[in-house]
């Protein structure tokens, strides 16, 4: 026999060596070896069921949990021999075990299959990243916060079709961006609950015949429960789709924070400050201060987008059960959680330093007659419908547009010129101040309604730590 041969743990069927390119071509140790201290935690956990029922001594149980105790000691050193000849990080670890204990070694697969096996330690794996990316998530919603505290009465302009609109705060701003973050959190946190599901015991697709307790090695592991058919248990990959459709919303929110940051620290806007440590310079242009890090966090998006519908195409058109298309679900799963996690301790590093200039931002709230909503309201306050209202205002934003002079810089003749309803209280509605404090209701940009958005949300947010 062959050393190939010999180096496989199925080749009792075959006759032939597999070919050296195909061997490399179908292997997947380079990159699922990632996955190896939650195969080495699913094989003790099965070690002691399998124990339990009697497949297993006490003796053979503890020489498999040492044998893999050195494994993984020897893989976090780098000092582990991975060959491609035995395709995955399975197989590699099992011939290692094998190698250090006997004949003990050999039994630790009894009752199960690569097939429930892998599964079980992708699920093992995301549910750990799941735990990482939702406390940056929450470092990030913490930094929102108290950046939105501290700003509850900055005022800015708020945009439509990036045209200034209205006045808003920055901090009612930044709370908008909380908001955001919340559902995305809430979508982890859902995910979480179907990734929690073991598939080890349904062995290649069907269970097994050896007296397994499923439930036994599920506690054991700290899943909510085995999965409830053999067949979907080792097949479906739905849990890591879900938990990319996750990833591509909370990319797509954090692209749009990226947006808004790189405008707004453009000389044109001005409104805000970053760090230097999230800046590069220009190699040429010694003046340029580049905002890079919102500027890869927004092209980031476009990775974990395409990691969605590749996995949605790797799945779509699987029978039952496993087949070897599933051995492509783990770089897209593995790019997308580091591309997460990366872009989440970015910007939880970077949004609580943010320094807003608010000279900057309260001159422009000052432009494009962003109090005009404001006069519409007055006047229908006063009586008027708000059509009406709505044309009169219209007339006054023309002449302010025509003498380049805001609605507040026009006199009260003027304004009575296109309405007699409007007195000299008019002004106090006018005013950037004035506009904001009216909203004061329930998700409006009022100081006082930021400050008590942001009580609510520390409340909210001490439930998750």
């Amino acid at each position: 026999m062959s050393q190939d041969k010999q180096n496989k743990l199925w080749g009792g069927r075959f006759t032939e060596s597999t070919d050296a390119f195909v061997q490399a071509f179908t292997a997947s140790v380079n990159f699922d070896q990632r996955l190896a201290p939650y195969d080495i935690e699913g094989s003790v956990a099965h070690a002691k069921m399998l124990t339990q029922v009697g497949v297993l001594t006490q003796q053979e149980c503890q020489q498999i949990e040492d044998g893999l105790a050195d494994i993984l000691t020897c893989i976090k050193k780098g000092e582990f021999d991975w060959s491609i000849a035995l395709e995955d990080v399975h197989m590699n670890i099992e011939a290692a075990l094998t190698e250090r204990i006997g004949m003990a070694g050999k039994k630790l697969h009894t009752g199960r299959s690569r097939n429930d096996q892998v599964a079980t330690d992708i699920r093992l794996f995301l549910r750990d990243q799941l735990g990482l990316i939702q406390s940056e998530l929450v470092r990030l919603q913490e930094g929102l916060v108290g950046l939105a505290e501290q700003n509850a009465e900055v005022i800015m302009p708020g945009f439509t079709h990036l045209q200034v609109a209205q006045p808003v705060t920055f901090g009612h701003h930044l709370m908008a961006w909380f908001e955001m973050l919340k559902r995305d959190a809430e979508r982890f946190a859902d995910c979480a609950k179907r990734v929690n599901v073991m598939p080890l015991g349904s062995a290649a697709l069907a269970g097994t015949s050896y007296p397994i307790d499923r439930l036994m090695t599920a506690e054991i592991l700290g899943f909510s429960r085995p999965s409830a058919n053999s067949l979907d248990g080792v097949s479906d990959r739905d849990f890591a789709i879900e938990f990319c459709a996750a990833s591509s919303l909370l990319m797509t929110h954090l692209s749009r924070f990226s947006e808004e940051i790189v405008l707004w620290t453009s000389a044109q806007f001005n409104f805000i400050q970053l760090p230097d440590a999230f800046c590069t310079g220009s190699s040429i242009m010694p003046q340029k201060k580049n905002p890079d890090v919102p500027e890869l966090v927004r092209g980031k998006v476009g990775r974990v987008n395409g990691h969605l519908m590749s996995l949605l195409t790797l799945m779509k058109s699987q029978p039952l059960a496993y087949n070897k298309d599933n051995q492509e679900d783990k770089e897209p799963l593995f790019d997308t959680v580091d591309t997460v996690l990366g872009s989440l301790r970015a910007f939880a590093d970077m949004v609580p330093n943010i320094q807003p200039v608010k000279d900057s931002m309260l001159k422009a709230a000052k432009q494009g007659f962003s109090t005009a909503t404001d006069l519409a309201d007055y006047l229908v306050g006063k009586g008027i419908p708000f059509r009406d209202a709505h044309e009169i205002v219209g007339l006054a934003v023309r002449l302010g547009t025509e003498t380049n002079r805001d609605l507040s810089d026009l006199s009260l003749e003027e304004l009575q010129g296109f309405s007699q309803d409007i007195t000299d209280d008019v002004f106090t509605v006018l005013t950037l101040e004035g506009s904001v404090a009216a909203r004061d209701h329930i998700g409006g940009t009022a100081p006082n309604q930021v400050r008590q958005a942001v009580a609510d949300a520390k409340t909210y947010l001490k439930t998750l730590r």
